[in-house]
């Protein structure tokens, strides 16, 4: 039996060496998607004739594929070093109201598709997933903007939901109050937005979880 035993326990020992050291593996790469991420935030830019205070980026392509690899809360781990790292590199122009957006807007985004696909794991529920996605954040991105992040940027910056609908005007006339501004500038945006980067990952996903999923076991 001690011999039993003696054969056994380098085995096991060795086994959850391995397992510690995929671990370490997949922190780290989950470290450097969230830094990908920060990345690709800094060059974002506005879309034209929608609302100047939004800016298009792809630093959800990172976000999602990391939920798709490695689940739900390595996504929100992407998001969470995403947003510190952009503190630390540009600082905060909205007085914290755009910090407080990407977590709540990225976090709609990805969820609901990071479920999906882990419910099934297809090329079909995939596509659906972002799909659902794409909808559920553009919905919620109207709603958090015109009751949450807008009336307390305003407050912060001595600006009225005027204001703030003047500066769409300015770039599109037909957004002329709140309800054109929110249909016809949050709205749109968003699903070009989300669309954008639910189309990047369906394409670049399987190739890049390959090349993250090699390296880990190398």
């Amino acid at each position: 039996m001690s011999r039993t035993n003696e054969t056994m326990e380098p085995t096991a020992t060795g086994r959850l060496n391995h397992a510690i050291h995929m671990q370490i593996k997949r922190t780290a790469f989950v470290g450097l998607m969230g830094a990908v991420s920060a990345v690709l935030m800094l060059f974002r830019f506005p879309l034209p004739f929608l609302p100047p205070f939004m800016s298009f980026d792809l630093s959800g392509v990172m976000e999602i594929m990391a939920g798709y690899m490695f689940g739900p809360v390595a996504a929100f781990m992407v998001i969470i070093v995403k947003i510190l790292l952009q503190l630390v590199m540009q600082g905060s122009l909205s007085f914290g109201t755009g910090e407080l957006q990407g977590l709540i807007l990225s976090s709609a985004y990805v969820m609901p598709a990071i479920a999906v696909y882990h419910w099934n794991k297809s090329k079909k529920s995939a596509a659906f997933g972002m799909i659902l996605s794409t909808m559920i954040v553009s919905v919620t991105a109207v709603f958090t903007n015109l009751y949450l992040i807008i009336p307390f940027y305003g407050r912060m910056a001595n600006m009225t939901m005027g204001d703030i609908v003047a500066l769409c005007t300015a770039v599109n006339p037909i957004m002329k109050d709140v309800m054109s501004m929110a249909v016809l500038g949050i709205l749109p945006f968003n699903l070009i937005k989300y669309g954008a980067t639910s189309v990047v990952t369906f394409f670049v996903y399987k190739r890049l979880s390959k090349v993250v999923r090699d390296m880990i076991n190398s």
